[in-house]
């Protein structure tokens, strides 16, 4: 490709050689550079690309594309292309190297703290189930119809994004759903990306270790309803209601409603949670719908209206949305993985690793808890270090038995995690066993017929992160591990 037909839509200035270069591929790693490429100066947390700008000449790189002036000495033949934003060229160039694959079929964006994953496995589930070809981004695996691909982030770098969306372009997706993280947003990962769809889901505190403030987070959540088509949002929230009201200037944006309690346009009705599901009814225009969904919690009924707000909208068949959503299972959400076992008691695993993600969780698990709720739970390291003793609040309030133990800790020391959690709690229900797996187990030698155990911080993820170790960790392993020496 041309580099001017790379860069088509930026504005650049030619520091050196020209734009009419023929260029290979693109990079913003230095260390992934070949002969030809096009090399990106991107500004990191830990390291600024404009550092590694000579290697990437060194090493063959055809095209530098900055944002600040660079000295390079170097006698090989290379161009200097100057722009404001280096992330967002990286974005537009992305897109036009793939030869703009987003527009070659619908995207519908989900961003929010808690509910982004399962929201677009129910969507995904609906929309299979109309007999379309789907496409999902998230945090649990990136999807290309059945096939599943591993994924490192909940929304991928511009560049591997884009890359995704070519090859969901490949395989004739007709839809491809997306969890849009507040850090992607942020850090310009979807920019240029048109939306055809963006639900919100709602707002709390999250990821302030990286946005500060929390009208910094707000602020990053609002870019997606700026950049889409038709939104649907959580009228429940107040930040649903905030978000309304900071996009109504902007013309061509369709607005839609959802919500339990408020006035909206989808509104549920006919309420019963039961621990296997929940039953409810939802009223839209007049017609009333009856869901049965496999996944318990009353949270979930909003990620299930989110779901059906935009599928009603793009006029999916109601048989459709009422079966795609019964069908639906989301990995380490909600998940009772003793479903098919008699022991008497029930262990959900649960990725809540949220104040208002715990407090969901444990809320769930206790309106059909016959006996005692137990929870097991801590906080990642290198994290959002201030909601760890509100998180520690919420699990001793919420649970009759709390047992605080080890997440992720990372490059911190877990004790000091586990003593930030404690600060938090008030009661006396609670005991810390820092090994995570001694905990689990623990946990199920005390258990006792009725009770339900809380696993709550990995839900899917099946591994530790012990200072710069990745270790195995599944827990749906361990529980049977230790399940099968109780035998």
């Amino acid at each position: 490709m041309n580099l001017n037909c790379l860069l088509k839509g930026i504005d650049y200035d030619v520091k050196k050689g020209n734009d009419q270069v023929v260029i290979n591929n693109l990079q913003y790693n230095s260390k992934n550079v070949t002969e030809g490429d096009v090399f990106f100066c991107i500004k990191g947390f830990k390291a600024d690309g404009h550092n590694y700008a000579e290697s990437a000449v060194n090493k063959g790189a055809r095209v530098i594309v900055c944002e600040d002036d660079i000295c390079i000495n170097s006698e090989k033949d290379f161009s200097i292309i100057k722009v404001k934003d280096s992330r967002k060229a990286l974005a537009l160039s992305a897109s036009n190297f793939y030869d703009n694959p987003s527009k070659k079929f619908k995207i519908i964006g989900i961003t929010g703290t808690n509910g982004k994953t399962t929201t677009t496995y129910m969507i995904k589930s609906i929309l299979e189930e109309a007999g379309y070809k789907v496409g999902l981004i998230g945090t649990i695996a990136n999807y290309i119809g059945d096939k599943k691909i591993k994924t490192e982030r909940t929304t991928p770098e511009s560049l591997e994004l884009q890359k995704l969306f070519s090859d969901m372009a490949k395989e004739k997706v007709d839809y491809c759903v997306m969890e849009v993280s507040s850090h992607s947003l942020s850090l310009d990962r979807v920019y240029g990306v048109n939306f055809d769809y963006g639900i919100f889901t709602n707002l709390t505190q999250d990821h302030l270790d990286f946005h500060k403030t929390f009208e910094n987070y707000y602020n990053a959540k609002l870019k997606l309803f700026k950049s889409s088509k038709f939104i649907a949002v959580n009228m429940d929230d107040n930040y649903g209601k905030r978000i309304l009201s900071d996009v109504n200037f902007i013309k061509d944006i369709n607005k839609f409603t959802y919500s339990i309690k408020d006035n909206s346009e989808l509104k549920a009705y006919n309420i019963k949670i039961h621990s296997k599901g929940i039953d409810f009814s939802v009223d839209y225009k007049n017609n009333l719908y009856n869901i049965e969904l496999g996944i318990p919690g009353r949270y979930n009924i909003y990620n299930a209206l989110g779901a059906i707000s935009i599928c009603l909208n793009e006029g999916i068949n109601e048989d459709y949305i009422i079966k795609g959503l019964n069908k639906v299972t989301v990995p380490g959400r909600c998940e009772i993985v003793t479903k098919s076992m008699d022991l008497g008691y029930d262990i959900i695993l649960d990725y809540a690793h949220t104040p208002d993600g715990l407090s969901n969780i444990l809320d769930t698990a206790r309106e059909f808890t016959e006996g005692r709720l137990i929870s097991v739970y801590g906080c990642g390291g290198d994290r959002d270090a201030l909601k760890r003793p509100i998180m520690g609040k919420i699990g001793s309030e919420l649970s009759d038995i709390a047992i605080v133990t080890s997440d992720n800790p990372r490059t911190e020391e877990p004790g000091a995690i586990i003593s930030d959690i404690v600060k938090g709690i008030e009661k006396e229900n609670y005991i810390v066993i820092e090994n995570r797996k001694e905990a689990i187990k623990e946990a199920i030698f005390m258990a006792k017929k009725g009770d339900v155990i809380v696993i709550a911080g990995k839900g899917h993820e099946n591994y530790q992160i012990l200072k710069d170790e990745v270790i195995h960790f599944d827990e749906r392993e361990v529980i049977n591990e230790i399940l099968s020496s109780i035998e």
